[in-house]
């Protein structure tokens, strides 16, 4: 399956949700959609889904245009944080109006994962707790194995252990039903080990689309004498800094040479390792990081 997204903009009157979004996913990984809140992540999706029609710009799934095609909807599955009140049938008979839309179900898969998240077959799902109604969305999106499933903040209510059962299960069944695999997350430290590639989204722009181990190769700590620091980073992008007495730490976004990393060695200077949360959190509260990233 191939998504392209080709200068898409979602404009609601004066505010602009989306603005000029270009980008491609075409291989059967799992991707994190990342951005602070109203960055335009469920716009974004919601789309992609076609739940909603862009202002202007397309998407296409496979060369086609998605809304209102049935053919091309059947493979794609949007799972967000649904209100469930007036759902009375309880999950046995919910899967079973899902499963006659969807071709790749796997009934016997999603009665597994019933009793793994522990949910009651026979109360109605509007009697759920929050945290099992977004369990029920889980079930829904790992058996239903459409070629591209979205999940946008699904584990919203959930507790530790059930995010747990959710994270574990995805990457058992990604590696043996692989397919697009799109995840809308703000809990990046918790879910960072689930990404194969990172798409940010920051105020309505995609801000970069990179693969998850070369993204973060990009970002580094420089820490030691605080003048060294200082001559080390000044051509450097720098997100962060923190000094204590004459010891300073500069957080960097930027690939350094195997000669700048001996150089630094050399100066008594200590490069480290930076989260993707680090980088998430400096890199959508710069202004006009796109400028700096082009």
């Amino acid at each position: 399956m191939n998504i392209k997204v080709d200068q898409l903009s979602l404009h609601f009157e004066n505010h602009k949700a989306l603005e000029d979004i270009t980008f491609e996913i075409n291989e059967k990984k799992i991707y994190g959609l990342l951005g602070r809140n109203g960055a335009g992540k469920t716009s974004l999706l919601s789309i992609i889904a076609s739940f909603r029609e862009p202002t202007s710009g397309s998407v296409t799934i496979n060369g086609e245009v998605p809304f209102e095609n049935a053919k091309i909807m059947q493979h794609v599955a949007f799972l967000y944080d649904k209100d469930y009140k007036d759902e009375s049938d309880n999950i046995k008979e919910l899967l079973q109006g899902i499963q006659r839309y969807r071709p790749n179900f796997d009934m016997q898969y999603a009665e597994y994962l019933i009793q793994q998240f522990k949910l009651d077959t026979k109360k109605p799902i509007n009697k759920f707790s929050k945290g099992m109604q977004s369990a029920v969305n889980v079930v829904v999106g790992l058996a239903s194995r459409t070629p591209i499933t979205i999940f946008d903040e699904v584990y919203l209510g959930m507790d530790a252990p059930a995010r747990d059962i959710f994270y574990k299960e995805l990457l058992k069944d990604q590696e043996n039903h692989p397919r697009i695999i799109i995840l809308s997350t703000h809990l990046v430290s918790e879910m960072d080990y689930l990404f194969d590639e990172v798409i940010f989204i920051n105020k309505g722009k995609i801000l970069l689309q990179e693969d998850y181990d070369s993204l973060l190769s990009k970002g580094a700590t420089i820490t030691g004498d605080r003048d060294l620091v200082e001559t080390f980073v000044q051509s450097k992008m720098q997100l962060n800094e923190e000094q204590l007495g004459h010891t300073k730490s500069v957080m960097i976004y930027g690939e350094l040479t195997n000669q700048e990393r001996k150089m630094a060695m050399e100066q008594g200077l200590e490069v480290g390792p930076i989260s993707l949360q680090d980088l998430f959190i400096h890199l959508t509260e710069e202004e006009n990081i796109d400028e700096k990233l082009s």
